[in-house]
């Protein structure tokens, strides 16, 4: 029984044909790409349900790939690079990486970590309907601009709302700063994040039981915030 379809995207044909093996033997659909381009033109046409995406790639590099697709959609997507420096991973998870892979990798550990994305992306699904977004005790009616915690109904203004609306139909993605300022300020970084962390004080202190150690709006060290579950 077939579980998800997976785009993998390598120019290494060996790298490319024993993750491919892996997943099929798992269970799981392929589709191939063996550069940036093709990446991009096979994710819109395949659809798939998670990408494994090489960083370095002939005609656009991997970290543009993740770009695009971002910009479309939230399919997670798992990075592998042979580059060991932790800039380049902390990159990758600051523009919408749901996990990242080192080069030499256990194809064993790969396959370990499509399924546990998989699952928690299918256990992490926000339901919504007619405008209403519901996420555990949080409930957002999009329309009336109205958030509710449990019965109680909460009082945020627009942009705290836009902030937090982002955050909760992205559970375990990490948002940097830079990336929320251009997603609900309309401007690009130039030095000064600070609104954002204001802005997550405040939406903190009228959402979670105890700001100070927050069960949702989780900062993760170095990189920005994010949405838990």
């Amino acid at each position: 029984m077939l579980k998800g379809k997976i785009l993998v995207v390598d120019d290494e044909q060996n790298i490319l044909d024993l993750v491919v093996y892996n997943l099929q033997a798992a269970g799981y659909k392929t589709i191939t790409a063996a550069d940036g381009k093709e990446a991009i033109e096979k994710y819109r046409s395949g659809q798939p349900d998670l990408v494994i995406l090489d960083v370095m790639l002939p005609e656009i590099d991997g970290l543009e790939v993740l770009s695009t697709i971002r910009k479309e959609t939230q399919v997670p997507v798992i990075m592998l690079t042979a580059k060991k420096e932790e800039i380049d991973k902390v990159l990758g998870l600051e523009m919408g990486a749901d996990d990242y892979l080192t080069k030499p990798f256990s194809p064993r550990e790969l396959t370990a970590r499509v399924k546990a994305i998989l699952r928690r992306s299918g256990e992490n699904e926000v339901k919504t309907t007619q405008g209403t977004i519901v996420n555990g005790k949080l409930k957002i009616d999009t329309i009336k601009h109205q958030v509710f915690y449990g019965d109680k109904e909460v009082d945020l203004t627009a942009k705290e709302f836009d902030l937090l609306k982002l955050l909760i139909t992205n559970p375990g993605r990490v948002f940097s700063r830079e990336s929320l300022l251009q997603s609900l300020w309309d401007y690009d970084y130039y030095g000064d994040t600070k609104t954002i962390d204001v802005h997550i004080r405040h939406l903190r202190m009228k959402i979670e039981e105890d700001p100070a150690n927050p069960k949702f709006i989780k900062t993760v060290r170095g990189v920005g915030y994010k949405f838990q579950e």
